[in-house]
């Protein structure tokens, strides 16, 4: 009996290697194989899009200009007492002064006064100014005086705070300017001056906009999928061709033909003036606007909508609307209780998909958007381009990012992102 038990308990192949052995050797073979098939797109994904917004995160706090530029200003900074001492003592000031002196030596003083100028408005001539006429000064002198003479700015308690702020080399400043905040002379995070707080207000705007043409695409996206997947196939194909033909067209031809039919002298205004509901001189203005956005985005972001209803819909058997009514469900009753429900996962697809490709959109906002239809990615283009202040522009970057995954985790726990279908 014993020899029976042991002869049950070890099973070999036919190679004499235990079948468990075997079994293990084979599953270790499959997870390589997997991975080895999996690791380009892995490589893929980790270039593309999990570096870059690692990268962008980082840039929203990582501040290196103080640090090479003037390399002994942070430290010394960071030994002075604000809460004791009203200004640096003498030893501190010293140190800037010499730093100041170096970097105009170095010809890195710009990008000093650039970075100044970001948390203290109208102190890049300060700090440039100072650094000329400190590279001046000979002998053994006391640099608080000599600053304080060149501008009396310098004496001020809140320069030296804005020169210690911005000198850290990891600072939160970016993304408190990105919300409109700032800190104080004591260091304390308080609200910007309130001709200076316009992000809060764009990121709002961007979220409501969006949600905007969100619904304004479920509501035309709905009756033109539901006819595509009712009508026959040769005119649900015909009708198909018509959702794909703006694919076939330049992004910018589709927006700049925007500007052609909603402009005071364009052709809606034309055919409105024409068949007598305005007249010549009460033309209404419909480009450069918000209205100019929200009407060109959605017709940019239609088909982002109807193909995913389409796909789900094409799914749906009719024979269920057909046995609801045999029943005795009135049409309406019969499409609301019982089809509706079933396309519920494509609206799902579509309303993330449009929403998230409409905060980012760039183009169009800037075409047709004017002054009041900005969006926050305007701003973001902005300062990448134009004031090179790129710490803000990650940290909106960041913040932005942070929202859209705030309403995904929102909309998973409402809906469920296992209830959202692509056909």
């Amino acid at each position: 009996m014993a020899d029976i038990a042991a002869n049950q308990t070890v099973l070999t192949t036919a190679d004499g290697v235990p079948l468990k052995t075997k079994l293990k050797q084979t599953e270790r073979r499959m997870k390589i194989r997997a991975l080895g098939l999996v690791l380009p797109l892995l490589a893929f994904i980790s270039i593309t899009f999990i570096w870059p917004i690692g990268l962008m995160v980082y840039r929203g706090v990582d501040n290196p200009v103080f640090s090479v530029a003037m390399p002994n200003t942070n430290a010394a900074l960071a030994r002075w007492d604000a809460q004791a001492d009203e200004l640096p003592p003498d030893d501190i000031i010293a140190i800037v002064a010499r730093d100041l002196i170096q970097a105009r030596k170095d010809k890195t003083m710009g990008k000093v006064a650039t970075r100044m100028n970001y948390d203290l408005p109208a102190s890049r001539s300060l700090i440039t100014s100072t650094s000329r006429k400190l590279a001046k000064i000979e002998g053994d002198v006391s640099w608080a005086e000599e600053m304080v003479k060149i501008d009396k700015r310098w004496g001020e308690r809140k320069t030296w705070m804005a020169m210690r702020l911005a000198s850290d080399r990891y600072s939160m400043a970016f993304y408190m300017a990105a919300l409109d905040r700032t800190f104080d002379e004591d260091g304390e995070i308080t609200m910007q001056p309130e001709e200076r707080q316009i992000y809060v207000t764009l990121f709002w705007r961007t979220i409501w906009v969006s949600l905007l043409i969100t619904v304004l695409c479920i509501l035309l996206a709905y009756p033109i999928s539901y006819l595509m997947a009712t009508l026959p196939l040769r005119t649900s194909n015909l009708l198909m061709v018509m959702v794909l033909l703006p694919f076939w067209t330049s992004l910018l031809v589709r927006t700049t033909s925007w500007i052609v039919l909603l402009q005071k002298q364009g052709v809606l205004n034309d055919i409105l003036v024409f068949i007598g509901i305005f007249s010549d001189e009460s033309r209404i203005r419909m480009i450069y606007n918000m209205q100019g956005t929200v009407i060109a985005m959605t017709h940019i972001l239609l088909p982002f909508m109807v193909l995913p209803l389409y796909s789900v819909m094409k799914t749906i058997s009719p024979s269920y609307v057909r046995a609801a009514r045999s029943l005795g469900a009135t049409p309406s009753r019969a499409f609301w209780k019982i089809y509706f429900p079933q396309s519920v996962p494509g609206i799902g697809a579509g309303s993330i998909l449009v929403f998230i490709l409409a905060v980012g959109y760039y183009i169009t906002p800037a075409l047709v958007g004017g002054e009041s239809g900005q969006l926050i990615s305007n701003f973001i283009a902005f300062h990448m381009q134009k004031s090179l202040n790129w710490g803000l522009a990650a940290a909106l970057g960041g913040i932005l990012l942070a929202g859209v995954l705030a309403l995904y985790w929102l909309y998973n726990k409402l809906v469920g992102i296992d209830n959202m279908k692509m056909g």
